[in-house]
């Protein structure tokens, strides 16, 4: 007799979210599952999701509570789902994004396709050379505080698909597990972490803000990257209007502006001269601010430009120090750069697409450990200006070990 099922979920949307998964790597979750025990008996786990989902018997594990430190002193918690649930949620997210992506306003970017943080970052520079004015908007507690019967009212639009409908439900009101064991249960939010979550954050601002930008306030221009938003406004007034509309209606939300973050920036340069208590602003690792820069002449002029922010700067410091180089002297300086230059690679492809002089100190760091390093290494570079010696040999016999030293050098000429 043929076996029948509540759903139609096919094994290979499973197998093909599995294949995401793993791709994507990540932790275990309350389970201690990591993806190596999970793929020891991979089939059989597989079918478990695939049953279970087909037959609406699937009820996510509880949220694994991360806290992860922020550099002014705060946590950021993260919800880690399990492998199983990763894969769960992966299944739905491959089945609901194609169907509302093409939605989206196209001033959104955060976590679509073909769209990228640099995106946004470049469209904010353009159109703060055009406007005076600029609102920097910080939600209060976005993730933690998505309102559950707003959010599954704003995917029943999108779709009527019982078993996501079911699925989407059962994860924004999963229960969060932190280290000791303790349960919390949850009537608002979504863990940040999770597979669908920017997804299901991504639709339900582009309710709560873009439709309602798009309809209130067609001629204002904005950018957003999941919930770090921007305005660009034509005067300090329609700033200061717009604050107090945007404000109103994310109340109407559920939501609320964080009051010592959000502001009303000015974008002073060459032609706007005027002075403001708020010159400048941070976007996505980014400082935007009155800058001296150069025309292809050569002339000096004052522009309003981006570059990579103090708070990016000390993340880059920090997880330098985290290599813990000092402590490797049985290490040669091939086996350092190996493990660097990945992701020095990428801090220069994101935080040096604009002024990536903005750079240099903080690269300049990595030598000044490599330095330290040499001195407890080797006896006979015990003082600094032989260590420093030493090292600029290498750089200038190896200018390619380390992926940093070519620009170093480049800006040094």
């Amino acid at each position: 007799m043929k076996q029948t099922k509540s759903f139609e979920i096919s094994k290979q949307a499973v197998y093909g979210a599995y294949l995401q998964v793993k791709a994507n790597k990540g932790a275990a979750g309350v389970d201690e599952q990591t993806l190596t025990d999970f793929e020891i008996n991979l089939k059989n786990n597989l079918y478990k999701i695939w049953n279970r989902m087909s037959s609406g018997t699937y009820f996510p594990p509880n949220v694994k509570r991360v806290d992860i430190p922020k550099l002014d002193g705060g946590i950021r918690p993260l919800g880690i789902p399990t492998v199983g649930d990763r894969i769960a949620q992966t299944v739905v997210k491959n089945k609901l994004e194609p169907q509302i992506e093409n939605q989206f306003h196209s001033d959104s970017y955060g976590y679509r396709p073909g769209k990228s943080a640099l995106d946004a970052i470049g469209l904010v520079r353009e159109r703060c050379w055009k406007y005076d004015w600029l609102l920097d908007l910080d939600i209060q507690g976005f993730f933690d505080n998505i309102d559950h019967e707003l959010m599954m009212k704003a995917v029943r639009k999108q779709t009527n698909c019982k078993w996501m409908l079911l699925y989407i439900e059962r994860w924004i009101t999963a229960s969060v597990q932190d280290s000791e064991g303790n349960v919390q249960n949850r009537d608002k939010g979504t863990p940040q972490g999770g597979v669908i979550s920017p997804l299901l954050a991504n639709l339900f601002l582009h309710y709560a803000f873009d439709m309602w930008m798009k309809i209130e306030c067609p001629d204002v221009l904005f950018a957003r990257y999941a919930d770090d938003i921007v305005c660009h406004c034509q005067s300090e007034e329609q700033a200061k209007e717009m604050l107090g509309r945007i404000d109103r209606r994310l109340a109407e939300c559920g939501l609320k502006l964080h009051p010592g973050k959000t502001r009303i920036v000015y974008c002073k340069d060459n032609k706007r001269r005027k002075d403001y208590k708020n010159m400048s602003f941070d976007f996505l690792g980014y400082t935007f601010r009155p800058r001296k820069s150069r025309t292809k002449w050569g002339k000096l002029f004052l522009g309003f430009n981006p570059e990579v922010s103090t708070q990016a700067k000390k993340r880059m410091r920090q997880r330098m120090r985290e290599w813990n180089i000092l402590r490797r002297s049985s290490k040669t300086i091939e086996d350092v750069a190996e493990e660097a230059n990945p992701v020095i690679r990428g801090w220069i492809q994101y935080y040096g697409r604009y002024r990536k002089s903005g750079l240099l100190n903080t690269l300049w760091h990595l030598d000044r450990l490599l330095v330290k390093w040499a001195r407890k290494k080797y006896e006979k570079l015990r003082s600094w200006k032989k260590a420093w010696a030493w090292l600029n040999g290498i750089k200038s016999q190896s200018p390619q070990l380390f992926t940093h030293w070519k620009l170093l050098i480049m800006t040094e000429r």
